[in-house]
């Protein structure tokens, strides 16, 4: 049994990865229905709930039905972290997630993220600072190093280990990668397999089928593993890879009903939550993999990523799954 500090997460755990203008509350309903273990809000700037930015403030947002959840922080400061925290205590999620592996230039350009993989020691004090501030267990996500020649996770792991993370998230890539190339999953298991290392360990990068995943579990030995962009559009993926797991067989695909159903279901709940033009605009990137490899949608698709009209596109969808015959998967 994996746990974190008192929180059970079964024996081999599948986690949602934390996505910014992703991992929203639709998105992570339909994750937690079909299997995601643990799941975390989309990271939050620091400075940004200590300044009590809207947006900021929305993010902390969570409900019972998702538990356990944590909430995923990120910041540059000893100080604003450690507000922060305390802040992030007061609605008692199960955890406290750092943010110590975002590439993107933004966020690193302000010293934060995986802007912090330059700096271990800052990466240290600011951890600290969390985990003085807050009573709920804290976790960190964070990355291989800064780039191939400053791959430092083994340094990373033992350092926060030993001031009291209680779990570690290892995306298999450098900062200077980004999201290209492929994830480097032996660093990873460099990490679970070091002696010295006694808490959950869950690596994140490439997985997007439920073979990958099983191969990566038996091959790397990790505690658990975190999906990110596979889950994108297609949060089945969760059931279907514990089942292969446990069958070594796949379960059969969601049909275009289901698909269609899951989309208005997804659709419906980001209109109610961040209003008809943001919930509209942020569903887009979801489409493409609500309906991946079915022949003939070329044209409704197209439709449904430029389409603002909120019944217009009720429409679409009602009408694909009223002619469901005449897609097919290709």
């Amino acid at each position: 049994m994996v746990k974190i500090r008192d929180i059970e997460l079964g024996e081999f755990p599948l986690l949602l990865a934390p996505m910014e203008d992703v991992s929203d509350p639709p998105f992570r309903a339909l994750c937690k229905q079909h299997g995601a273990d643990l799941m975390y809000t989309e990271f939050i700037s620091s400075e940004g709930l200590i300044r009590d930015a809207i947006k900021s403030r929305q993010k902390l947002d969570i409900f019972d039905y998702e538990k356990p959840i944590g909430i995923q922080i990120f910041g540059g400061d000893e100080e604003a972290m450690a507000l922060s925290a305390k802040i992030v205590d007061a609605t008692q999620p199960d955890l406290l997630d750092i943010n110590f592996g975002c590439p993107v230039k933004k966020v690193v350009c302000k010293g934060a993220g995986a802007g912090v993989l330059k700096d271990i020691d800052l990466m240290v004090r600011l951890t600290k600072a969390c985990i003085k501030s807050t009573s709920l267990p804290v976790t960190v996500k964070t990355r291989l190093g800064w780039d191939d020649s400053t791959i430092n996770i083994m340094e990373v792991a033992e350092r926060l280990q030993d001031i009291g993370i209680e779990a570690l998230s290892i995306h298999g890539r450098t900062r200077s990668q980004m999201y290209k190339g492929e994830a480097d999953w032996k660093f990873i298991a460099e990490v679970k397999n070091n002696p010295r290392i006694h808490i959950p360990i869950f690596g994140n990068g490439d997985i997007d089928t439920p073979e990958k995943a099983l191969e990566y579990k038996n091959r790397y030995g990790v505690d658990g593993i975190m999906i990110g962009r596979a889950a994108i559009g297609y949060p089945w993926i969760f059931n279907e890879v514990k089942h292969f797991m446990a069958t070594g067989e796949h379960l059969p695909a969601p049909s275009i009903a289901q698909r269609v159903q899951a989309a208005k279901h997804h659709l419906e709940m980001s209109v109610r939550w961040k209003g008809e033009k943001l919930g509209i605009a942020e569903m887009k990137r979801h489409y493409t993999n609500y309906f991946k490899g079915i022949s003939h949608f070329k044209e409704y698709r197209g439709k449904l990523v430029t389409s603002f009209d909120l019944n217009e596109i009720r429409d679409l969808l009602s009408y694909v799954a009223e002619h469901e015959d005449e897609f097919v998967f290709a």
